[in-house]
């Protein structure tokens, strides 16, 4: 988590301590629902928050637009969530979406 947001990690690189201070840390993300560039500096030994994104089976019941009506395929539930650009969907389309608390997207 970068900036209270999941991110996949795109590049992390560490430098030297130096005589009085430890060894410090940068790693560079992109939000996982955003897309958003993010970084992160702080000491090796500091501790860092790792979301439980959870991937779900779900099946497109209608299609308006940019957001479609997805039925999840365990609990039955509909969920409205927006449809990729570059993804065409029609109903009955089976798909794989992210979830993380009450973020949500279109894989």
């Amino acid at each position: 988590m970068i900036d209270d947001a999941p991110c996949e990690i795109t590049s992390y690189s560490t430098a030297k301590p130096g005589k009085h201070g430890s060894a410090k840390a940068r790693i560079d993300g992109e939000g996982v629902f955003d897309g958003k560039k993010r970084s992160l500096s702080q000491p090796v030994d500091a501790k860092i928050w790792v979301p439980i994104i959870e991937r779900k089976q779900g099946q497109v019941v209608s299609v308006d637009g940019d957001v479609a009506q997805v039925m999840d395929l365990d609990t039955y539930e509909t969920i409205s969530m927006r449809v990729p650009e570059d993804e065409p969907m029609s109903p009955d389309d089976e798909i794989e979406y992210l979830e993380m608390d009450d973020q949500r997207k279109i894989v």
